[in-house]
């Protein structure tokens, strides 16, 4: 790690214990805590236990709304979710019929649409790509002329796409350009972001500064902590035990929140990629948010 990032990493840690107590808890009158929503994919483990007690446990959290994972495969989640009052707006979905479609026409992708239309979701997001896609900034300029086709169809649908990063895809390439940097310049008004504050931060990136120069573009976030003395920026996996519950990090998520607001986000969901506990997490995620 070199020393300007070293004192970024030393000076955040030492920013999120300051701010802890102050930023302890979301206004209870933020747009955001009024429908706050939980990313599934964290408790993926336990919805295949046990898919009714895990939504229930979820809406007894307090989370109003929930993003799901799989989409169109995943049904019997759509179904779990509504029957336990959980609002529905968006879900991530087989990606490769949008940045690889089979045909032209983007077949398999209108079909998706037609289907997230009859579920009522109102937003798909790409939740990831593979190696082939991403592996040069041409490939990252394929990969965004063809998210920006199909965002164009998703918006006659009145669905808005998105894509969701990782850290990934702030590795410097040519000339030190990165394929977020080609994904902030070649997206058209259509194609919409969703941005991951933990991998923003895993990058190397800061996440204010990013959602200031993407005003307007950001549909939704996901708020998830960083455990303290990661070495940064890491471009691929890290550790489990790297992921944290919302307070025992070291991104502050209050301000995060309220430049959401400023920036015209819609929806903000709480995330953990791992966990020993996921229910116990989500319940530790949301008693922070509540100070």
């Amino acid at each position: 790690m070199n020393r300007r990032r070293f004192v970024q990493s030393t000076a955040l840690a030492g920013l999120a214990a300051a701010t802890s107590r102050a930023w302890a808890g979301v206004p209870a009158d933020s747009p955001y805590m009024k429908n706050i929503g939980i990313q599934l994919y964290t408790l993926r483990n336990p919805i295949g236990q046990d898919l009714p007690g895990t939504i229930a446990a979820v809406v007894e959290a307090g989370y109003k709304q929930a993003e799901l994972y799989g989409f169109p495969d995943n049904a019997p989640m759509i179904a779990a979710c509504k029957e336990a009052g959980l609002e529905l707006h968006s879900t991530h979905f087989n990606w490769d019929s949008a940045v690889n479609p089979a045909d032209q026409d983007f077949t398999d992708f209108r079909r998706i649409l037609e289907q997230a239309g009859e579920a009522g979701f109102s937003h798909l997001v790409v939740p990831y790509l593979h190696g082939g896609d991403r592996d040069s900034l041409d490939a990252y300029r394929r990969t965004a002329a063809n998210l920006n086709r199909a965002a164009e169809l998703a918006k006659q649908a009145d669905i808005t796409l998105s894509y969701h990063n990782h850290s990934f895809e702030f590795q410097p390439m040519d000339d030190g350009k990165s394929g977020f940097d080609v994904f902030i310049e070649e997206f058209n008004e259509a194609m919409k972001f969703e941005l991951d504050v933990f991998w923003v931060e895993v990058g190397g990136v800061d996440t204010l500064e990013l959602m200031d120069r993407l005003d307007g573009r950001v549909t939704q976030l996901h708020l998830k902590d960083l455990a303290a003395g990661l070495d940064l920026p890491v471009y691929g996996g890290v550790p489990q035990e790297s992921f944290k519950e919302l307070g025992n990090g070291v991104i502050p998520m209050a301000p995060i929140m309220a430049k959401a607001a400023e920036i015209g986000v819609e929806h903000c969901h709480v995330e953990q990629d791992h966990s020993p506990d996921p229910v116990d997490s989500i319940r530790q995620s949301m008693a922070h948010l509540r100070g």
